[in-house]
């Protein structure tokens, strides 16, 4: 992690609510709260993985700090070359310029590519948008780039329907990287995939950082790949942030019961079932969110103050926050190799 001072993404009470809409009239009637209230930083040259069940938010959070949703409230910084870009605030143009710089590998290999179009111009096709080099150039760095992640040259000339998940990720990830970007959001770019495969692109993908200093957002819900890939670890739950810290802090000494239900999911050989925390119910409907802490219906250590007061994201420990009113008199359980 950098020790710079000045984080590469600043993300300031980032709200994401989508309207409710019922009649003939599509009346707005309530709203369905995907981020809600988020506060993040992502330093140069780290991997923040972000964890939660599939509708947390993870991957519409990830949408919005790249502005390809427009979001409800907040703020998204990016500092680039010591100027301080608000990315919310910038109009179309301005936000081709910078949008090089920030890119994303999707989570569908199969949907993500486009059918009609052969490997040379998918990985092109951010080159061509954003009018970097002319033709032969072009070429070349797809090239070069497909040989980086793993595949042949001849491969350039193909269609993306002959190929397999693996490939077709590995060719998303050149396309990400064909305008060298700054930072990489990564929605589940290994879920539909083997697990021999998902190692190769994790692999992959770690090698690649080095090679050009990138920032990744990492986004799963699986925290066996996270801990895999990630420096430090945000845990999401219906729309909000409710641990962050480094990787170690998280698996050796969570501080909210839902990492601890996480952590105890994670596949383990010499594991007893029976140390397996299996939450009771469903989370909560994001249009319709009880008051107080959101974990509050499905915690097993809940009391009084959590039905009622909505805790805050707050240091409990040099490095290490969590969203919980409880967090300083439980001990809970890690993951300790």
């Amino acid at each position: 992690m950098s020790n710079q001072q000045q984080p590469l993404i600043e993300i300031n009470n980032l709200k994401q609510f989508f309207p409710v809409q019922q009649g003939f009239l599509r009346k707005v009637v309530g709203y369905v709260k995907a981020v809600n209230d988020v506060n993040l930083n992502i330093w140069s040259n780290e991997t923040l993985g972000m964890v939660g069940e599939s509708g947390c938010g993870k991957s519409t959070l990830g949408r919005t700090i790249l502005r390809l949703i427009e979001p409800t409230d907040g703020k998204v910084y990016f500092n680039y070359d010591d100027e301080r870009y608000d990315i919310f605030a910038m109009h179309r143009k301005q936000m081709r310029a910078i949008r090089a710089n920030m890119q994303m590998v999707f989570q569908d290999p199969f949907s993500s590519l486009n059918e009609r179009m052969t490997v040379l111009d998918n990985i092109i096709e951010p080159l061509v948008v954003n009018q970097i080099g002319n033709r032969r150039e072009r070429e070349s760095r797809a090239e070069s780039l497909l040989l980086q992640v793993g595949l042949r040259k001849e491969h350039l000339r193909r269609y993306p329907h002959s190929f397999s998940g693996g490939q077709r990720q590995r060719i998303g990830v050149a396309r990400a990287l064909s305008v060298s970007p700054k930072f990489i959001v990564a929605d589940e770019p290994v879920f539909a995939l083997d697990v021999s495969i998902q190692a190769q692109i994790l692999n992959l993908l770690t090698q690649l950082q080095d090679d050009y200093d990138l920032t990744f957002l990492f986004i799963s819900h699986d925290l066996g790949v996270i801990r895999y890939v990630a420096d430090r670890i945000a845990v999401m739950y219906v729309g909000k942030v409710v641990e962050l810290a480094s990787r170690d802090k998280v698996l050796e000494n969570p501080l909210h019961p839902y990492t601890e239900a996480l952590l105890s999911a994670v596949p383990r050989v010499t594991r007893d079932r029976r140390s397996r925390i299996v939450l009771k119910g469903s989370p909560p409907d994001p249009s319709d969110l009880p008051d107080g802490c959101v974990f509050h219906t499905r915690c097993q250590y809940a009391e009084d103050v959590c039905r009622t007061k909505v805790p805050e994201l707050r240091e409990l420990e040099t490095g290490h926050e969590v969203s919980c009113h409880l967090a300083e008199s439980l001990s809970l359980r890690g993951v300790l190799d």
